[in-house]
């Protein structure tokens, strides 16, 4: 996961238009969930952090809330497939074998090596969907072409800009891309909260209070500028009519595709 290992470029068809729906049959297996989903709002506050601090480049953001991110994924990796789910992801990649557990090792490994390029990559949102549902939650990881939606915000970089500007103009844009890095930084902030709204602790709320609960986010960058989007989505209750005891994929949902539709809408979802 952190790059030293051979590169990973298994079969993109694993993420296409589908998620993995993970059960959450008893207090330990939401507890787990939800510091998985603390994780990410913790990155998402230190990435803001970051942002807001004028010594600090925008890439040292990018990368701290990757690697924090990072590791919700490796959790999971290691709870489905073991230690050697990278392994397990290779062997199904390579069509060495084709069972439930290879299936989400491959789709979680290459989801999460797609989500690493993100720092050296332009023109490529990143949008996942996170939704939980009364027994289980779901999580599709998406990658489309582009770098924003309607309804991002943007920032901007100098240390990622090519224009050759005189001495006025590099103050004059340098003053206004910190500008706009403090109000993503700000806008971080207030999205991290909707995650800790939406997925809140099971050990102190009610179970009809966190049943249901759901967000939708999209980054990316083309050239100097960088997008940020986060939302609340709203499950549909209708969504599964099936139980299920243990972790699989499955196709995406009708939250998936309104979501596509609206924020994906000038974008062509690649993965």
């Amino acid at each position: 996961m952190d790059g030293r290992q051979d590169r990973f470029t298994g079969d993109t068809e694993v993420l296409h238009q589908r998620a993995v729906r993970i059960p959450l049959p008893d207090a330990e297996a939401e507890r787990v969930f939800h510091e998985n989903m603390m994780t990410v709002a913790d990155a998402r506050e230190r990435k803001a952090d970051l942002l807001a601090d004028p010594d600090s480049p925008v890439l040292s953001a990018y990368e701290a809330e990757r690697d924090r991110i990072a590791e919700t994924f490796e959790r999971r990796l290691r709870r489905i497939a073991g230690d050697d789910y990278r392994e397990v992801a290779m062997a199904y990649n390579r069509g060495e074998r084709d069972d439930r557990i290879g299936a989400l090792a491959a789709y979680y490994f290459e989801g999460a090596w797609r989500a690493q390029q993100r720092t050296t990559i332009t023109e490529m949102v990143f949008a996942p969907l996170i939704l939980r549902y009364p027994d289980c939650f779901t999580m599709n990881m998406r990658f489309a072409s582009g770098y924003t939606t309607p309804r991002s915000i943007r920032y901007e970089s100098p240390e990622h800009s090519s224009e050759e500007l005189d001495d006025e103009h590099a103050e004059r844009y340098y003053k206004e891309s910190r500008y706009s890095q403090q109000q993503a930084a700000t806008y971080l902030q207030e999205t991290a909260e909707i995650i800790r709204e939406e997925f809140p602790d099971p050990d102190e709320t009610s179970f009809e209070e966190r049943k249901y609960g759901g967000i939708v986010s999209a980054s990316g960058r083309r050239g100097s500028t960088f997008s940020a989007l986060l939302e609340r989505v709203e499950p549909d209750p209708d969504r599964f009519s099936d139980p299920v005891d243990e972790p699989t994929l499955v196709e995406a949902g009708p939250e998936a595709k309104r979501t596509e539709r609206e924020l994906l809408c000038e974008s062509e979802v690649v993965y």
